[in-house]
């Protein structure tokens, strides 16, 4: 939906409107759910962090000037709050728990957040889906490896699939910059893989 569609929603936000702020829930809690868990590997954490930008989300839609799309900001209230839970949990010494498992793995697709589209519509064979789940811990694995600003850039880009515009919206960093950081992120990530693999 772009900025003009949009306008009529963002008034009724602002405008305090229940109905447009469940539209808002509604439309995007998959995408926040899958952005905050792929940055935090922690099922319980990632609720209730979701829960946390909705909220703010919420409580700061006058502050909204409609200057990027509401997913963008949305986006961006996501990234910073990981980033204050993920301080929070180190000063804690809070780890990744055991929630990133096959379970978890299948309610996440079956809830169409990781997954294709169309995923409910396949009937996966259970060797198939065994060797996805397994390349699936794999990947958020290595991923969480990384540092926060890297695993940031490969979730916004490479598993949410933002455009390079979205991300300079959201990150508030120079095209550049995200490009060419994005890429060395491609190549940590990439051999942090291989390792796993060997």
């Amino acid at each position: 939906m772009g900025r003009d569609e949009e306008r009529p929603l963002v008034e009724r936000l602002w405008a305090g409107e229940e109905l447009a702020f469940a539209e808002v829930v509604r439309t995007y809690q998959n995408r926040i759910f899958n952005i905050v868990f792929r940055m935090l590997s922690n099922r319980q954490e990632a609720e209730d962090v979701a829960q946390e930008v909705f909220v703010s989300f919420y409580t700061s839609i006058h502050r909204f000037r409609g200057d990027c799309s509401i997913s963008s900001w949305l986006y961006k209230i996501a990234i910073n709050q990981c980033r204050n839970r993920i301080k929070y949990l180190r000063l804690r010494r809070v780890t990744r728990d055991d929630s990133f498992n096959e379970r978890s793995l299948r309610g996440i697709a079956h809830d169409d957040v990781i997954g294709a589209p169309d995923f409910q519509a396949q009937v996966p064979r259970p060797d198939d889906l065994a060797e996805g789940l397994q390349m699936e811990r794999f990947i958020q694995e290595a991923l969480t490896s990384l540092e926060e600003d890297q695993r940031t850039l490969i979730v916004l880009r490479d598993i949410e699939g933002l455009t390079y515009q979205d991300m300079v919206e959201v990150l508030d960093e120079p095209l550049g910059t995200i490009k060419s950081r994005l890429h060395r992120a491609r190549m940590a990530l990439k051999d942090k893989l291989a390792r796993l693999l060997k």
